[in-house]
């Protein structure tokens, strides 16, 4: 058959937009990619990938490589996260679908529990405000009420602050291992012994953490070992460096894991079983996860999970050394979370959204977190974000100096004020409808093809300061008009 266009053209175009990317190797990007810096490893997994390239993971039995592959692939994260012979998993598309279906899980079992169907009763979700917002999708979705407990200055919750929020009504508590926002491993044996003592399960986040806290020393039980933990997400395309989207959910108890699923033959088609969310989806992740996993065994993620510690002992190092900077708490894992330091007089302060914005010009990628009001009144402070990869360690010595240069170029220039920022634009009375949106949007510097800023800081200032309902309708506009 003859291609409308030819494959050389197509894929040219194709490097072309890659070539506009924020780069996914060597370290410069400091979010989103988890990159070892072997490339033998990218080789193995593109090679698994066009191995199943045509097979679709909806049906096991008719692709019986789906089942094995997601067998021994639960069984590896299964014994690495000290689940005994009653825990049972599934090999899902992400993080997100994880969380959602943990919340699914538990809302079933809290209505089957008080012989309610769906949509007959509306139980509670609790977790502490740094939780993943996969939670807040999950609670939207499936009709909880999500329950957020504020975090005291370090980015941790007090078991006692979740225990004021436990009632018959809760069908979940969430705890992270760690949080993202702040690195915080919340208390998860106190949490996990009072979800045991009121008949309450608790899951464990440990998406971004669940590869790598494994190997990291000196932490206090938090997985599988601890009565009362129910389950637990980890994801493969983070520390278990699988390509997007692949990521374990385990759950204590087959009865339990089994309403997880959805099933019909109501219909004149196929039977339909589904653990997951998605019906037809790739084995391609599946597949590079499973060859990861068999090619590094647990050595090898140990010694990648060296290196991330010795790189995120150097940056944490280096940020304490920077004045007018801080870093926030007592972060586990390779994150950090970095704020301006109150300590420091004004004139000294270095605002963590200027500071990314002017290491970004000097080649690395770090996330900008908006500050947050709880709902006990207390104020979470803007940070800048840094996840530390395996190829973190081999960058230091251009990456540290970055950061020292970029914090001396904005030292004592203040937060933006969002309030002047929003004195730009017209009073409004409810949330706008799209075409207003995008007139806001303009009228605060964002372009006419709906590209971001070079500088940031004005943005998530923005973020800050409009009421959530508002901010998150301008954001929906904005990625939708990046599609557009």
């Amino acid at each position: 058959m003859r291609f409308q266009e030819p494959a050389a053209d197509i894929l040219a175009r194709l490097d072309e937009l890659r070539a506009a990317d924020a780069p996914t190797h060597g370290g410069r990007v400091l979010s989103y990619v988890y990159d070892t810096g072997l490339a033998e490893l990218d080789e193995l997994a593109a090679a698994a990938i066009r191995a199943v390239q045509p097979v679709n993971g909806l049906d096991p039995t008719t692709f019986t490589s789906v089942a094995t592959l997601e067998r021994e692939l639960i069984a590896f994260v299964r014994e690495l996260l000290h689940g005994d012979a009653d825990v049972v998993g599934t090999v899902t598309t992400g993080g997100t679908e994880s969380c959602l279906l943990a919340v699914k899980t538990a809302r079933d079992a809290w209505l089957a529990a008080r012989g309610l169907e769906p949509g007959a009763g509306r139980p509670r979700l609790v977790a502490p405000v740094t939780v993943h917002a996969a939670f807040q999708k999950a609670a939207h979705y499936f009709g909880l009420e999500l329950d957020l407990v504020p975090v005291g200055p370090s980015g941790g919750v007090a078991a006692d602050a979740i225990a004021a929020r436990l009632g018959d009504d809760v069908a979940l508590v969430v705890v992270s291992a760690p949080s993202y926002p702040f690195a915080a491993l919340d208390p998860i044996e106190a949490v996990a012994a009072l979800g045991a003592e009121r008949g309450i399960p608790v899951h464990v986040d440990a998406c971004i953490g669940g590869l790598v806290l494994p190997f990291w020393p000196g932490l206090a039980p938090w997985d599988f070992r601890v009565p009362g933990v129910t389950s637990v997400s980890a994801d493969l395309h983070k520390f278990g460096y699988a390509p997007k989207g692949v990521s374990v959910l385990l759950q204590r108890g087959r009865d339990r894991q089994r309403r997880q699923f959805f099933a019909t033959t109501r219909w004149p088609g196929y039977p339909v079983v589904n653990p997951t969310i998605l019906g037809s989806k790739s084995a391609g992740p599946l597949a590079a996860a499973w060859a990861i996993v068999r090619a590094l065994g647990r050595e090898g993620f140990q010694d990648l999970a060296d290196s991330c510690r010795r790189s995120t002992e150097a940056l944490r190092a280096a940020v304490e050394g920077i004045e007018g900077l801080r870093v926030v708490g007592s972060p586990v894992g390779p994150l950090l979370a970095v704020a301006a330091d109150d300590a420091a007089a004004p004139e000294r302060r270095v605002d963590p959204h200027h500071w990314a914005d002017a290491v970004r010009t000097r080649g690395w990628v770090l996330q900008l977190q908006p500050g947050a009001q709880q709902s006990d009144e207390t104020a979470l402070p803007p940070t800048t974000h840094l996840t530390i990869t395996p190829v973190t360690e081999a960058g230091l010595p251009e990456l540290v100096p970055a950061l020292v240069a970029a914090a001396d170029e904005v030292r004592g220039v203040p937060h933006v004020d969002g309030a002047e920022l929003l004195a730009l634009l017209p009073t409004l009375d409810s949330v706008p409808d799209s075409e207003t949106a995008w007139v806001l949007l303009q009228g605060v510097g964002l372009g006419g093809g709906a590209e971001l800023p070079a500088q940031q800081a004005p943005l998530l200032a923005l973020i800050e300061t409009l009421p959530p309902p508002v901010a998150e309708r301008l954001l929906i506009e904005l990625i939708a008009r990046l599609a557009e």
